[in-house]
């Protein structure tokens, strides 16, 4: 946003904390953040409102309560707009990877009619090829591929639940509108740069990377013939059987590092993490595409987990609850929700253990990656501005 001499207003991040009472409801709180974000500035009359969230993997409890997104579609409601739910098929083989798994995760997870007051669609159709490719000002796509469910929607709302991720460091807004709004084919050319290197001293051979592997990349060989063939030979591994990925038919969707156990698949980190991040951001502008005006994001820095809420599970969170914070701008949203985190102190018994709760920065600390690429490259292309101002409610 600019003034009329364009020059940059500093964008504003509305926060509310997580303290509740009698006279101040939690619910009553997030509706007031809302209107003072300018909910009613991005809805208008008879707008069809796509309200953006992840509905979570069958078997985790870290994504956004059905409480919050019914009040979410109230105000949206009230301010007389036709809201919708909607989230992308995923590109890993877990419980949605298509639009009849996904809505029955959904519903599982508590998303419904009857919940949430609102209808679900699926912003890439039955199986991912409802899409759309957008002109962008990026410095990697000129185009990218974004759901039709966004695209035709009159506004955005998109609900953030702020937490880890192995490639991210961290997932919020940008994570959100660029991964989370992309066809499975948008996201396989996010993930084009990663490739996944096993440590086959620390592969246990449990076939749950070959379990969640999309593209049937990843076999089990016995340990003894890929010492014959050179490969990892300095390591006593034995024989066994263990984990091969074939980098052919890889995609780079970073499951199989997310699912193992062992922690025995790791990445080339100095380059694929970055690489990945400055895509999102891309992908992240083509979903706002012509709607500057019309969006809204709203982050819940709680239950902050470490992983991803797309893992089948939720860890411990790895700092108290912050908040909901909202505004008009995805990069200043995810900075103030990455510096409160960050502010706070760490739950020792999280994953990030003893050594972790006092380090400056969570999230590198946890996956080894520099959160900021996407903060950076985000304001490089016109995304949103890393600066902003912190507007408690």
């Amino acid at each position: 946003m600019t003034t009329a001499n364009g020059a940059a207003i500093t964008p504003k991040v509305h926060l509310m904390d997580n303290r509740a009472s009698s006279r101040h409801k939690n619910l009553d709180k997030l509706g007031r953040l809302l209107r003072a974000a300018g909910l009613r500035d991005v809805v208008s009359k008879g707008d069809l409102v796509a309200v953006k969230l992840t509905f979570g993997e069958r078997g985790s409890t870290g994504f956004i309560h059905p409480v919050y997104v019914a009040k979410v579609v109230e105000e949206i409601k009230r301010a007389g707009g036709r809201p919708i739910l909607t989230d992308a098929n995923t590109l890993y083989s877990g419980a949605r990877s298509n639009a009849y798994d996904s809505l029955t995760t959904a519903l599982r997870n508590g998303f419904s009619y009857a919940t949430v007051g609102a209808p679900i669609v699926i912003l890439d159709g039955l199986v991912g090829h409802d899409y759309r490719e957008v002109a962008i000002s990026g410095t990697i796509f000129e185009r990218v591929k974004i759901g039709t469910a966004i695209l035709d929607a009159d506004s955005l709302v998109s609900l953030a639940h702020f937490k880890g991720h192995m490639l991210g460091g961290f997932g919020g807004q940008i994570k959100n509108l660029g991964m989370g709004c992309a066809p499975r084919s948008g996201k396989q050319m996010m993930h084009s740069d990663f490739r996944p290197d096993i440590h086959l001293s620390l592969c246990k051979g449990c076939r749950m990377c070959k379990t969640w592997c999309p593209e049937g990349a990843i076999s089990l060989v016995e340990a003894a013939s890929l010492e014959a063939a050179g490969e990892r030979g300095k390591e006593t591994i034995g024989a066994r059987l263990v984990a091969q990925v074939d980098l052919e038919k890889c995609v780079g969707c970073g499951e199989c590092v997310a699912t193992c156990p062992e922690g025995a698949i790791k990445v080339s980190w100095d380059s694929a993490a970055e690489r990945v991040q400055q895509k999102m951001a891309e992908f992240a502008l083509g979903a706002l595409e012509a709607k500057r005006e019309r969006f809204l994001g709203v982050s819940f820095i709680l239950n902050v987990t470490p992983d991803c809420d797309c893992v089948p599970w939720s860890d411990a969170s790895i700092v108290p609850d912050v908040g909901v914070a909202a505004g008009r701008d995805p990069v200043a949203l995810d900075q103030a929700c990455y510096e409160l985190v960050n502010a706070q102190a760490g739950i020792r018994t999280s994953a990030l253990g003893d050594q972790g709760v006092s380090t400056p920065d969570k999230f590198a600390f946890l996956h080894k990656v520099d959160p900021t690429a996407q903060l950076k490259h985000g304001e490089l292309i016109g995304l949103g501005l890393r600066s902003y101002e912190l507007v408690t409610a």
